[in-house]
C-alpha cells in the first residue's frame, strides 16, 4: 500500500483570509470521522457538487458517510464545491481540492463519489475533478487516477455526464456504494487493472452502470436507434437497485454538526422512502418505488439518538409527501410528548393536499407560525386529471383555514406552467386559487392573509409518463409567467414569483438529453458557467455559445415530441416501473383519466413486485378510514 498522501491544510489555511465564510472550507466540526489512512483499504471521497451549506443539509451525504464509515476498512470523508471567490484562490496559488476530514486531495482517493440531485449543478461536477487534480475525461484517467462515480435523482439520466463518470449508481446508494466498495478492494487486491475492475464491478454489483461499455447509435435523423453493448459482462440493461425495508435501513444517528451556517440546521428524520401517488410529472415518485415505511416506534427511538448527538431543536419529518405517511397523528403526538420539554420543535415540510391537511397546523404547534408552504401544483380538476393529482379544494381550503385559526400568517402556494394541455383558463384559475386561500382568513376570523404564488416551468422528466411530451417554446413559456404576474397585479395579498425561463430550458436538456450533450456542459464551464442554480451566477450566454460549439441543438431536445417507439437516451438505465406503464399513463392523460391510489385501491401492475409493496399496504388498509391518518 502506498504511504498516505500529505495533507494540504496549510495551505488552504492561508487561502482563508480572502474569502467569505471561511469556516466551510476548514473541516474540524463535532462528530467528524477521523481514521488512521494506513489502516483502511479503500478511502472514499464524499463529494457534494454545490457549497457546503447546501450538501451538508442533505440527508442522502449524511446516510453514505455513516455507513461507510461504519466500516473497518473504509474511510469516507467529505468535500464541497468552493465558492467562486475560493476557487479564484485556490487557482491562483496552486492548491488542490481537498477532504474536510485529512485535507487530503481528491486524486489520492480510490474513489470519488458525486450526488447529483440537480442537473444545474452538473458544472460544479467538473470544478471539483478539475481543482481535485482528476483528468475530467475517464478516457484520460489513468490506473492511479480514482474511479469516479455519481448517483442520485441526476444519474436516473446518465448520458449527459457519460463523458466524465466512470460509474453511475441507478437507484438507493446504501444498498449499492458498500457492495461496490466490497468488490473494488478485492480488485484491487488482486492486480486488475482499472478497465477490468470497471467490468468485475457492473458484472458482480447491481446497480452500476459504466459508460466505458456502452456506445449510443444514432439514426440519420439524430434520433436514438439503440444503445450498442461493448463488453459481453456488462449487463444489456443496468437494473435499479434499492433498500427492501426502510424499516431496517441505516439511519445517521452521529451526524457531523457543521460549524458554517446551513440551509436545513435540524434533524432530517425520513419517514418513508417512495410515493405511489402517481402524479405523472413526477420523477421522484417514479424511480423511489416501492413504498416503504419507518414504525413509529423506529422513528421515536432515531429521533431520541439523534438528539443525543445532536442537541438540535428542530425535527424536520421528510419524505415526498410527509402528509401521506399513515401513522402520522400519532408519530407526531408522541414526538411532541417526547421533546416538548426539551423546546424541540417537530416540522413537516413536504405537505400534499388530502385530507390531512386540516390535520396538519395542529400537528406543528411548536414550531414557528410563518407561513404554510403547499404544492397543489395545478387549481383546476380537468388539469388534475391530467397530471394525475388527486386533490380536491375543499381540503386545500379548510386546511388553510385551521392554520390560520391557530396562527400562521401566510400561505406558499407551488403551481407549475406549461403542463400537457394546459391552457389560458388554468393558468388564470391560478391567480383565482391565491385569492381565495388568502381570502379564507375572513372565514376563519381573522381577516384576509398573505398569499405568495410560485411559479415553476415543466420539464419533462425521464422515467416518466410525460417523458416524451415537448416543453413550450421560450416565448410561450414567459407569456403564462406574465398571465399570472398581470392577472395579480393590484392585489396588495398576493405576491408572484416566477421561475427563470432560460434556466428551465436548460434543465430541461440536460435531464433529456444524450451523450452528445457532454461536449456542451464541458463547453459551457470552460466558459465560466458554476453554479447555474444559483440567480447569481448564471450564465446562459456561456451555454448558448457552448450548444453552438458543441452542434447541440437545445430546441430539438426541449421541444421535439417523442414518438412513443423512439429509444430515449435512458432506456437502457431500468428503473424499477416498466416503460410499458409509462405509456399506458401517457394515452390516460391525453384522455384525462386518473389512476387511483394503489396503496388503498387496486394494484396498478406499474412494474413493482406487489410482494414489496405489501407491508406498506397492510399498513393503509387497516386504517380506520383509509385515505386520512389516524390516531391508534
Amino acid at each position: 500500500m502506498a504511504p498516505p498522501a500529505p495533507s494540504v491544510w496549510n495551505r488552504v489555511e492561508a487561502l482563508l483570509d480572502r474569502v467569505e465564510k471561511p469556516a466551510q472550507y476548514a473541516g474540524g466540526e463535532r462528530n467528524q470521522v477521523l481514521k488512521d489512512p494506513r489502516s483502511v483499504a479503500v478511502r472514499v471521497a464524499l463529494a457534494f457538487p454545490d457549497t457546503y451549506a447546501i450538501g451538508m443539509s442533505h440527508l442522502g451525504l449524511r446516510v453514505l458517510y455513516g455507513i461507510l464509515n461504519e466500516r473497518p476498512d473504509c474511510w469516507a470523508e467529505r468535500v464541497f464545491c468552493p465558492w467562486s471567490d475560493m476557487e479564484a484562490a485556490m487557482r491562483a496559488s496552486s492548491v488542490p481540492l481537498a477532504t474536510l476530514e485529512s485535507h487530503t486531495p481528491l486524486a489520492a482517493f480510490d474513489l470519488v463519489g458525486f450526488s447529483l440531485s440537480y442537473e444545474l449543478s452538473n458544472t460544479n461536477l467538473l470544478t471539483m475533478l478539475d481543482l481535485g487534480g482528476i483528468p475530467l475525461h475517464r478516457r484520460d484517467r489513468a490506473e492511479g487516477d480514482p474511479l469516479v462515480l455519481a448517483g442520485g435523482d441526476g444519474a436516473a439520466s446518465p448520458e449527459p455526464m457519460a463523458d466524465f463518470v466512470d460509474l453511475f449508481c441507478i437507484g438507493d446508494g446504501e444498498e449499492a456504494l458498500p457492495a461496490l466498495v466490497d468488490v473494488y478492494a478485492e480488485c484491487r487486491r488482486g492486480g486488475l487493472s482499472r478497465r477490468e475492475t470497471l467490468l468485475e464491478i457492473v458484472s458482480r454489483v447491481p446497480g452500476w452502470y459504466a459508460p466505458e461499455f456502452y456506445r449510443p447509435v444514432f439514426h440519420g435523423d439524430g434520433t436514438m436507434a439503440a444503445m450498442e453493448v461493448l463488453d459481453p459482462r456488462a449487463p444489456d440493461r443496468v437494473a435499479e437497485v434499492h433498500v427492501a425495508s426502510l424499516e431496517d435501513a441505516y439511519y445517521p444517528v452521529k451526524p457531523v454538526i457543521p460549524y458554517a451556517d446551513c440551509i436545513h440546521d435540524r434533524i432530517s428524520l425520513e419517514v418513508m422512502r417512495g410515493c405511489t401517488q402517481g402524479c405523472r410529472f413526477c420523477q421522484a415518485g417514479m424511480i423511489k418505488r416501492s413504498q416503504r415505511l419507518r414504525s413509529v416506534d423506529t422513528l421515536l427511538r432515531l429521533a431520541r439518538e439523534t438528539y443525543a448527538n445532536t442537541g438540535y431543536d428542530e425535527i424536520s419529518l421528510v419524505s415526498l409527501s410527509t402528509a401521506d405517511y399513515p401513522r402520522l397523528v400519532e408519530l407526531s403526538g408522541r414526538l411532541h410528548e417526547e421533546f416538548k420539554g426539551k423546546r424541540v420543535n417537530v416540522s413537516i415540510p413536504s405537505l400534499r393536499v388530502n385530507e390531512t391537511l386540516k390535520l396538519v397546523p395542529g400537528l406543528v404547534e411548536g414550531v414557528r407560525r410563518s407561513s404554510l408552504t403547499i404544492a397543489p401544483e395545478v387549481a383546476t380538476d380537468r388539469l388534475r386529471k391530467v397530471i394525475n393529482k388527486d386533490i380536491r379544494n375543499e381540503h386545500l381550503y379548510s386546511g388553510i383555514e385551521e392554520a390560520y385559526r391557530r396562527g400562521w400568517h401566510a400561505v406558499k402556494l407551488y403551481f407549475m406552467v406549461g403542463l400537457p394541455t394546459e391552457t389560458d383558463e388554468d393558468v388564470r384559475a391560478i391567480v383565482e386559487m391565491g385569492t381565495a386561500c388568502s381570502e379564507v382568513g375572513r372565514k376563519a376570523g381573522v381577516g384576509p392573509k398573505q398569499a405568495t404564488i410560485s411559479v415553476s416551468n415543466f420539464v419533462p422528466k425521464p422515467h416518466t409518463p410525460f417523458q416524451w411530451h415537448p416543453m413550450p417554446v421560450a416565448e410561450e413559456l414567459r407569456r403564462r409567467g406574465s398571465l399570472v404576474r398581470d392577472l395579480a397585479r393590484g392585489n396588495r395579498r398576493l405576491k408572484v414569483r416566477i421561475h427563470d425561463v432560460e434556466r428551465s430550458l436548460l434543465e430541461g436538456v440536460l435531464s433529456r438529453g444524450d451523450r452528445r450533450v457532454g461536449a456542451a456542459v464541458l463547453g459551457a464551464w470552460r466558459r465560466g458557467a458554476r453554479f447555474d442554480a444559483w440567480d447569481e451566477r448564471f450564465k446562459p450566454a456561456a451555454w448558448d455559445e457552448a450548444f453552438r460549439e458543441a452542434g447541440v441543438d437545445p430546441l430539438w431536445v426541449n421541444h421535439r415530441e417523442r414518438s412513443l417507439t423512439e429509444w430515449l437516451p435512458w432506456d437502457h438505465v431500468k428503473g424499477g416501473v416498466r416503460r410499458a406503464y409509462h405509456v399506458q399513463e401517457k394515452l390516460k392523460a391525453d384522455r384525462g383519466e386518473t389512476t387511483g391510489f394503489c396503496m388503498v385501491d387496486k394494484c396498478n401492475r406499474c412494474g413493482i413486485d406487489v410482494k414489496e409493496c405489501g407491508p406498506a399496504i397492510k399498513v393503509f388498509k387497516n386504517l380506520p378510514s383509509r385515505r386520512a391518518p389516524q390516531p391508534v
